[in-house]
């Protein structure tokens, strides 16, 4: 038996509710978590995914951020926010993290939808912000990871973690999602223990998730990999397959975002 597991960051749900639901159809993934919402809780388009056979949890925000974890099985333990005792004061209002345990018939995984902060300027206070978001991430990864279970943090990481990863590493370098601080965030969960799925079961270069609306960045292939299943040792062990849907792109108001999806032996 598997269980797939998707990330996407559907780039407002609202605004793009026959091309989400086009998407969902298609890849038919045991769990989604989405990312960027742009919606509060109760404007998030409920009826219309439970009608896809997903139970619905969600942690919305107005205009901004916004997560949700769409499951065929049931949702339980749903923890909305990185725990506050992890908390660095600003931006701990913003949706970004949204827990749970998802019962499935082989047993319980847990599982997190996230979007990390973009960072840019990286002259203002949206670096910082950013590098101390995922200082929580990592606080809050390495307390998960004691637990010893299925895990996986599945999100818009706003990092490129390698050359590799980006069509023109010269133009991004002095991105904030490229800066060497970033990478080196994502190097700390990786060192903790966490697994890159796409990493372990692919690798290739230019494996691209997202792909800027300006530029014909999509026709030229300008894109970069920031989307990012990260699993736990228990999970990465029953790891079977990765595949980015690229598809998705080709679509009518497509998100700039496309699906990540893992394969679990669970």
């Amino acid at each position: 038996m598997a269980i797939s597991i998707a990330s996407w960051n559907v780039n407002s749900i609202l605004a793009r509710l026959p091309t989400a639901l086009a998407v969902l159809k298609t890849i038919d993934a045991d769990v989604v978590c989405l990312q960027e919402l742009k919606c509060e809780d109760d404007r998030f388009p409920r009826l219309e995914i439970e009608a896809l056979g997903y139970n619905v949890e969600t942690h919305g925000q107005k205009t901004y951020n916004g997560v949700a974890i769409l499951s065929k099985h049931r949702i339980e333990e749903i923890a909305p926010g990185l725990p506050e005792n992890e908390g660095v004061g600003e931006g701990d209002d913003h949706a970004r993290y949204l827990e749970a345990v998802i019962a499935a018939p082989a047993g319980p995984i847990r599982v997190a939808a996230l979007y990390a902060p973009n960072g840019n300027p990286v002259d203002s206070p949206k670096f910082p912000y950013k590098l101390a978001w995922m200082d929580r991430l990592v606080a809050h990864a390495r307390r998960l990871l004691t637990l010893e279970e299925p895990l996986v943090l599945a999100g818009d990481y706003n990092i490129i973690p390698r050359d590799e990863d980006v069509d023109d590493p010269a133009a991004w370098r002095g991105d904030a999602l490229f800066r060497a601080e970033s990478v080196g965030k994502y190097r700390t969960l990786l060192n903790l223990g966490l697994v890159d799925a796409f990493m372990q079961t692919d690798g290739r270069a230019r494996q691209f998730t997202f792909w800027d609306y300006q530029g014909g960045a999509w026709r030229r292939d300008h894109g970069i990999r920031i989307d990012h299943l990260l699993v736990s040792p228990q999970a990465a062990d029953r790891l079977q397959s990765v595949a980015i849907h690229r598809e998705a792109r080709t679509l009518d108001k497509p998100s700039d975002h496309v699906p990540i999806i893992g394969s679990f032996a669970l």
